[in-house]
């Protein structure tokens, strides 16, 4: 990574994490180094004490295709939609038909109890 005592931010320690976790999550650490290696990441104060971190790990990734590495949600090819399945509704439109449901319900009820008070 860096080489000297010059001092690390809070962006050099999140990076470091953040290859860490792709190390647990690879099977490259176990929980227990992961932890104590978390720990000494945050409380790193250098970029040494960030780099002696990560010394025993590969620094290259498997390629992005490849079925072991996928880098977020976003970039997993989208599954072909459902013949038999309708689209999804917007929020907001579920929820208009939500309150619309709701308030006839309501307005069904209310309208029943004033027949009933009306003819008894």
């Amino acid at each position: 990574m860096h080489v000297g005592p010059k001092r690390a931010g809070d962006k050099d320690r999140e990076e470091v994490v953040d290859r860490l976790r792709t190390a647990l999550d690879e099977g490259r650490l176990d929980l227990h180094e992961y932890d104590e290696r978390l720990q000494q990441a945050y409380a790193a104060k250098t970029y040494a004490e960030l780099d002696v971190l990560m010394l025993d790990l590969p620094t290259a990734r498997p390629a992005p295709q490849s079925q072991l590495y996928v880098t977020s949600p976003a970039a997993r090819p989208p599954e072909p939609a459902r013949q038999d399945e309708a689209p999804a509704l917007p929020a907001s439109v579920t929820q208009r038909r939500i309150v619309l449901l709701v308030s006839t319900v309501v307005a069904a009820v209310g309208v029943g109890a004033w027949i009933l008070s009306v003819l008894y």
